[in-house]
């Protein structure tokens, strides 16, 4: 009788012990997963800076070489005012007038390429445009998302400022999708075009995706993505705020834009941002560029 005691105290000593050893083991599993998680952020960050910093050399390579041509113009017309001066004067105002006006232009190249390399002022060369979103997509494929992008409507040339704050509100959205969804989550991205407008939505399943990861069976899965009514009105009355959101919400409303974010109960968030005049907004609330 002793010895079955003994056999039971140590079966459950042991059964302790491995109880203990898992939820040691999926702590820290899950710690490394947000670890990783955290780490592909800041990979995401740091690639997308590259590609900016890239196309902002490239754009400084090619107004320096602009400035040199007109620098180089600039002495040609002085050595020519200087020779000219000798034998015709009023010949020589004039090409003194026209190196006035060739160093005004080097200037301006140069002070083009200062304002690039300094602070980027310029909305223009500030960031990335629509052209870049593909690149995004990609790394967030790299990251562990699943992303999808379809596209109705036909495009129209937009400024570079209304083309940055687009790309902004997108690149914001999917880095929250992978910050709350986590790997495996779906992103779908839908550009709809109109006449003048630009309707942009990025739906995610993220609570769908982290009930995926995190159950251990079919009814447990059910029990994380289930919802109510309530849990409906709640997301139609939820104030969703943070520092992220804030700056899409006042990106899209410098272009006239609507920009709307909400939990969609038991499957995951959505984000969209209605632009209805872009074609001929300037960014500047209440005023839109004419047509004529």
């Amino acid at each position: 009788m002793d010895l079955w005691l003994i056999i039971s105290v140590a079966l459950a000593a042991l059964a302790v012990l491995f109880l203990v050893l898992w939820i040691v083991a999926v702590a820290k599993s899950r710690r490394t997963r947000f670890d990783r998680t955290a780490a592909e952020r800041v990979r995401i960050e740091l690639e997308l800076s590259l590609a900016e910093q890239q196309g902002r050399l490239g754009i400084i390579r090619e107004l320096q070489d602009i400035a040199v041509l007109s620098i180089s113009r600039l002495i040609t017309r002085a050595e020519g005012a200087r020779y000219t001066a000798e034998s015709d004067p009023s010949t020589a105002v004039r090409a003194v007038t026209a190196v006035a006006d060739d160093g005004r232009d080097a200037l301006a190249d140069m002070r083009r390429v200062l304002t690039i390399a300094r602070e980027g002022e310029s909305v223009a060369t500030q960031g990335p445009g629509l052209q870049a979103a593909r690149d995004l997509f990609r790394v967030m494929r790299d990251a562990g998302l699943v992303v999808s992008y379809t596209e109705t409507g036909q495009g129209f040339p937009l400024k570079p400022g209304a083309e940055l704050a687009i790309f902004r509100i997108l690149q914001g959205a999917l880095a929250n999708t992978l910050k709350h969804g986590g790997v495996g989550t779906e992103a779908r991205i839908a550009f709809t075009w109109t006449h003048d407008g630009l309707q942009m939505l990025i739906d995610d399943d993220g609570i769908r995706a982290a009930a995926r990861r995190e159950s251990a069976n079919a009814d447990e899965f059910a029990a994380r993505t289930s919802y109510s009514i309530d849990d409906d009105l709640k997301a139609l009355s939820e104030n969703i705020a943070g520092a992220g959101l804030t700056q899409m919400r006042e990106r899209a409303q410098l272009f006239g834009g609507v920009f709307n974010a909400g939990t969609v109960p038991g499957v995951g968030f959505t984000v969209s941002a209605v632009f209805p005049g872009l074609r001929f907004h300037n960014g500047v609330h209440g005023v839109d560029l004419d047509r004529s």
